[in-house]
């Protein structure tokens, strides 16, 4: 169970403030787990993300790469090439979030034919 215990009724102020909604919000977005996860692999030059996600454009991989680098998860380096090549890797708090992140992805495996039923009725 959860360590803390939470008033009732919660206040929205507080559920929105709330440090695992913000998480929660970011990995729960389309696409920033995928982009962890590839780069709990290796680092990866932005074409290379670009062209291991299927689906996701331009626009939205550099949003969610700079909302990762802001959040501390990745960090960006330019490498003075020309053209400039940049090589997106995790940092360390961006490393210690793959754990709990695939506990959670072994749940949803485990238990996805339960919710599948119960979905169906």
């Amino acid at each position: 169970m959860l360590a803390t215990r939470l008033p009732t009724p919660i206040p929205a102020a507080e559920h929105e403030t709330c440090p695992l909604t913000d998480v929660l919000r970011r990995v729960g977005d389309k696409w920033s787990v995928l982009v962890l996860t590839l780069l709990g692999q290796r680092p990866y030059r932005y074409n290379e993300l670009h062209r291991s996600i299927e689906g996701v454009s331009q626009r939205m991989l550099t949003r969610t790469l700079r909302s990762l680098e802001t959040d501390g998860l990745i960090s960006r380096t330019v490498h003075p090439t020309v053209p400039p090549s940049v090589e997106y890797r995790l940092t360390a708090l961006g490393a210690s979030l793959l754990a709990p992140l695939s506990a959670l992805a072994d749940w949803a495996v485990r238990h996805q034919p339960e919710i599948a039923r119960n979905r169906a009725g």
